[in-house]
């Protein structure tokens, strides 16, 4: 059977249309302001693209350009305007444990990234939602919630299994282990069922699920595996190396594997149609929809 080609336009599609009707239907319209503190030029890019993708959702954006040794303060101001419904910085800031402490600085209730240390939390230990009456859902990650949203749209999540397990005997390599993206991915991936190998420059970890817990989460284990022992074990790949010299070897593929590269350049070889079942080159679209998506909660939770 041929490749099929899935582009992220599709996806997004189907929550386009929901997320523009709710926001026509109201008064005062949810406000993202984006903190924009470094030199990454695809950071900007996306940054453009927000404002592009939200003023067609009719949500409203702004884009601040401050120098990292004031983005604490411009945060913390941000944090206590009522005007502003949402906070997004653009990581690498530093590129170490200082965007962690970032990423805590920001209010909860204005995260809508998800990368607050309360989300981090509720994401790894599988509790989704922040209320015991499960009225509030926690916020996730914007690329990892858009990664998910594509397995589920072509068909890798078995909705024949039970809420939670759908992604029962898959086996996943991620290839990437960022704070902000390929960790959180993975963790996503194998609280719901999967065996995920997470693939970093240092080594290889594995992902699952652990049976025994009293909270169903995951447990991370480290190996002496090497690319070529686990990739050609995966029914999935999903590829977020941040450089155009990266590229996954099309021979290490099972074939017909399913092939998605969140990247902002592309991780596959042009071959890789040639073996995989479905490929899906980006998911920029999609993960527009699910900021969208987060901003519109949080400012309903506001409200």
């Amino acid at each position: 059977m041929p490749c099929k080609v899935v582009l992220a336009a599709e996806v997004a599609s189907n929550y386009t249309s929901e997320i523009k009707t709710e926001v026509s239907q109201k008064d005062t319209k949810p406000r993202l302001v984006g903190f924009l503190a470094n030199d990454d030029p695809y950071a900007e890019k996306y940054a453009q693209s927000s404002s592009k993708h939200l003023a067609e959702a009719g949500l409203e954006f702004e884009l601040r350009q401050v120098s990292r040794e004031s983005l604490e303060a411009a945060i913390h101001e941000a944090n206590h305007d009522d005007r502003v419904s949402g906070i997004l910085v653009y990581y690498p800031v530093y590129g170490d444990d200082r965007d962690q402490k970032l990423q805590d600085m920001v209010d909860p209730t204005k995260d809508v990234e998800g990368l607050n240390v309360v989300y981090n939390g509720k994401l790894y230990s599988n509790d989704r939602h922040l209320d015991e009456e499960k009225t509030r859902k926690a916020i996730l990650p914007c690329t990892p919630l858009a990664v998910v949203k594509v397995l589920d749209h072509i068909g890798v999540y078995d909705h024949s299994l039970p809420y939670g397990d759908h992604l029962r005997g898959k086996t996943i390599a991620v290839v990437n282990r960022s704070e902000v993206v390929g960790r959180p991915l993975a963790a996503l991936l194998a609280n719901d069922g999967a065996k995920v190998y997470s693939i970093d420059i240092n080594d290889i970890q594995i992902y699952e699920r652990d049976q025994s817990a009293s909270i169903n989460s995951h447990t991370a284990t480290k190996t002496d595996f090497k690319p070529e022992d686990v990739i050609p074990l995966c029914d999935v790949v999903i590829t977020g190396v941040p450089t155009a010299a990266y590229k996954m070897p099309t021979k290490l593929l099972k074939p017909g594997v399913v092939a998605v590269n969140f990247a902002s350049v592309r991780n596959f070889e042009p071959e890789v149609k040639e073996v995989a079942s479905i490929y899906v080159p980006s998911v920029g679209k999609v993960t527009v929809s699910m900021l969208q998506r987060n901003l519109l909660r949080l400012f309903n939770y506001q409200h």
